[in-house]
């Protein structure tokens, strides 16, 4: 058995450091803490940093660059995510948070190599996305910052938004990608002040939605679950029903010509 994951907790509240060491405690990992204000002390190395605020981050990042931190905050804004952002967070969680959502990026931070997945395209209130890797642990990352980043349009908008994007970010890591890591997926949120628009582009080369039978979207009106017997024919894991559920979640969904890049538009 190796050595313990060293797990940080940059927050000055005793009840948020007892909260996140019971629901993310674990054999191999161990638990530390020092006060907020940390400044330029070089201290000893971590596999994983929990800071309390954007303030804390920046504090982290400067001791220990090449360690992931995610930010848990009580009270945020959008901006606040996008400081995160900029800062270099891997992660970022608005409390109250589902506990299941943060063990998960938890365990993607404490297995990372240390290489980035995720390159800032820009970061700008009305203009902020990226490209990242075609790996499944990059999507949930950018999942998470979209989730917070729209939390001030009211929950049923944040929700639906990210399973939308869930949905068509999937397709394009799987089936543009290849889930190949060594290429990149693209992805920009535009928001003005009566819309919220996304723009996801793969490295694929496109698909028509005729040569899709294996999808819901291609269903025969009366035939729901057409597309589940071609599958099971395919040899292909139950699904299919992503762009459909997209669709339904957001206000336009459209694609380009070639059909590797998508237009979600979700109207405020």
């Amino acid at each position: 058995m190796g050595s313990p994951k060293r797990i940080l907790i940059l927050d000055g509240d005793p009840a948020v450091h007892q909260k996140l060491r019971e629901s993310l405690g674990a054999p191999d990992r161990e638990f530390h803490n020092v006060p907020e204000e940390i400044g330029t002390v070089s201290l000893a190395p971590f596999d994983l940093i929990l800071a309390g605020t954007v303030s804390a981050l920046s504090c982290a990042t400067r001791v220990w660059p090449k360690t992931p931190v995610i930010v848990i905050a009580d009270q945020t804004a959008p901006e606040d995510v996008l400081s995160a952002v900029q800062n270099g967070a891997y992660a970022f969680f608005r409390a109250p948070y589902v506990v299941s959502a943060l063990t998960t990026m938890v365990e993607h931070a404490l297995r990372s190599s240390g290489e980035d997945d995720l390159q800032i395209l820009s970061a700008l209130p009305a203009w902020f996305g990226w490209k990242l890797r075609c790996k499944h642990d990059a999507a949930d990352r950018v999942i998470q910052f979209v989730r917070e980043s729209i939390a001030d349009t009211g929950a049923p908008n944040q929700e639906n938004c990210a399973t939308a994007i869930r949905e068509i970010l999937a397709n394009a890591i799987e089936h543009g990608g290849g889930l190949d890591p060594s290429k990149t997926v693209s992805i920009v949120c535009i928001r003005t002040g009566r819309a919220l628009l996304w723009h996801i582009k793969d490295p694929g080369n496109g698909f028509r939605f005729e040569q899709l039978p294996h999808s819901a979207i291609s269903n025969p009106t009366g035939s729901p679950f057409e597309h589940a017997e071609v599958r099971e024919r395919l040899g292909m894991r139950p699904g299919g029903f992503g762009i459909m559920l997209a669709r339904s979640l957001v206000d336009d969904l459209i694609y380009d010509q070639a059909g590797n890049e998508v237009l979600l538009v979700k109207y405020l």
